[in-house]
């Protein structure tokens, strides 16, 4: 999986694009994304770790489940606290194309338990997010829908 995340990572950035001075605000935002899919394996190794849990101990699952989810839930805004500052200098276009990227993660950043996807609309990265059609400079603009 680690090599996935970099090659998600080194995708994400690339394809933004990003000027100078947002490189600069890039670091924690990748170590937050890192750190994040990180807690995600560990997460899922320990589900697996329980599955016979269930059937003996179901309240004792129940607490080890929320426990997760207050996990992912920090990690999850230390994303968003960490990519907060990049994201207000996007463009548009840097917007767009982070839409589309995500998407492109498949089963990575956003179909790997961490919700709607870390930076599609709804997401970490995306607050709100616009439900612009996805498109990038050139103008071509396509609905994925």
């Amino acid at each position: 999986m680690s090599a996935f995340i970099d090659a998600h990572i080194a995708a994400i950035q690339a394809g933004l694009k990003l000027s100078a001075d947002q490189e600069k605000l890039w670091p924690p935002v990748e170590t937050a994304i890192r750190n994040l899919a990180t807690l995600h394996a560990s997460h899922m190794q320990a589900m697996r770790q329980a599955l016979g849990m269930m059937a003996t101990d179901p309240v004792g699952l129940l607490r080890a489940m929320a426990d997760r989810m207050s996990q992912g839930s920090e990690a999850m805004r230390r994303l968003a606290d960490a990519a907060s500052p990049l994201y207000a200098t996007l463009d548009e276009a840097q917007k767009r194309r982070l839409q589309v990227l995500v998407r492109m993660g498949g089963c990575g950043m956003k179909g790997q338990g961490m919700g709607p996807g870390m930076m599609s609309p709804g997401g970490a990265m995306m607050p709100g997010g616009s439900g612009d059609d996805d498109d990038d400079d050139n103008g071509d603009s396509r609905d994925s829908r």
